[in-house]
């Protein structure tokens, strides 16, 4: 099982996906230039592995374009699937992100506890960890951050049972291997790529809500932004996987995006508060120049034309410009391929963003 994403392969270079996107509107007349263009390239074995595009501004579809392809749930091989609006695909550590706003809802809820609070706090079954090794001071934001100082790697092939991700699955308690992680840095810290600490902010939404997380966001998130189809794997032990297993179509994906570009409104129903989403979407860490990170979303650009973005093992890519209504998911199934994360990237610089530029110069 091969479920999450390493920080190694998002050294992504954004500066002309910023240029790219200094319009308002876009020519529906390129979509279908841009789909045969995109589909060229496919063909060619330009593009290996891409199995969905779907790009809106302000609601309206800008491209669209499935491939047939080899595909995988959670790891289990479903051969061929032929592709389409409808399809659901794993979208593997993009499913950390939309944890982070389901954390947001059941704050503004009163549901779950606020992020000052001590972590180890919420957690009285393990009461014998605070043992003065520091992990009494982590912070739920620290989780949600990915600062919590304890020892993680998820470098390591997804095949090895010495990944961290796959030893807290492999675990008798997952949330005991999460939390007595030796400390290695001071909380607040040193950002380490973590689902481990996905896992502890979903066990927090559970239990303030009495609801599995699956379960609540059907209610709090997909019921209300119209998305029925879903599915979340879930691990041996029964619990859904937070730092990965969410699988959607390429279109109700768009529906978070776009609802995220409204400040959290969908038809106007608040769903996230915009005081959340603000809040997601400061810069916590700076993982390399230009790009950042903030409670479970990378972020790029500028302040006022921010891009908040999703990534996932395989070349999910869940791309979202709130300044221009701009949405744009990218699915492919190159899975555990270091490089796979070109695909995404290359569709959008090479494909949907020219198109746009085209547009704009005219």
């Amino acid at each position: 099982m091969n479920c999450n994403f390493t920080i190694h392969i998002t050294k992504l270079v954004l500066a002309p996906f910023l240029l790219a996107l200094t319009f308002v509107t876009m020519n529906l007349a390129h979509a279908e230039t841009t789909e045969s263009k995109i589909e060229a390239a496919f063909n060619q074995g330009k593009l290996p592995n891409l199995h969905s595009v779907y790009a809106t501004i302000g609601q309206q579809t800008i491209s669209e374009i499935y491939f047939n392809g080899q595909d995988e749930s959670w790891g289990q091989k479903l051969g061929e699937v032929n592709h389409g609006p409808n399809t659901l695909h794993d979208l593997r550590s993009v499913t950390k992100s939309i944890i982070g706003l389901l954390y947001g809802i059941a704050l503004a809820e009163g549901k779950v506890p606020s992020l000052n609070e001590p972590l180890l706090d919420q957690f009285s079954q393990y009461s014998d960890l605070k043992d003065g090794s520091g992990r009494e001071n982590i912070l739920i934001e620290h989780a949600l951050t990915m600062k919590m100082g304890t020892e993680w790697n998820e470098n390591l092939p997804y095949t090895s049972a010495k990944n961290s991700e796959i030893a807290m699955e492999l675990a008798k308690d997952r949330y005991r291997f999460i939390l007595d992680r030796p400390m290695v840095s001071k909380p607040g810290e040193k950002w380490t790529y973590s689902g481990g600490a996905v896992a502890i902010i979903a066990k927090l939404i559970a239990d303030g809500t009495n609801m599995s997380i699956d379960a609540y966001a059907n209610e709090k998130l997909f019921a209300p932004l119209g998305i029925s189809n879903y599915e979340w794997a879930k691990g041996a032990d029964g619990e859904p996987s937070a730092a990965s297993g969410l699988r959607l179509s390429a279109r109700d994906l768009s529906k978070i995006g776009e609802m995220i570009s409204k400040n959290g409104k969908f038809e106007n129903r608040q769903i996230v508060s915009s005081e959340w989403l603000h809040q997601s979407f400061q810069r916590k860490s700076e993982l390399e120049p230009g790009f950042y990170y903030g409670y479970l979303w990378y972020l790029a650009g500028s302040k006022d034309k921010q891009i908040i973005i999703g990534l996932g093992n395989g070349g999910q890519r869940f791309t979202i410009q709130p300044a221009y209504n701009f949405v744009a998911v990218t699915f492919a199934g190159g899975y555990n391929h270091p490089n796979a994360w070109k695909v995404s990237y290359k569709v959008l610089t090479d494909f949907i963003l020219p198109a746009a530029k085209k547009h704009l110069a005219k």
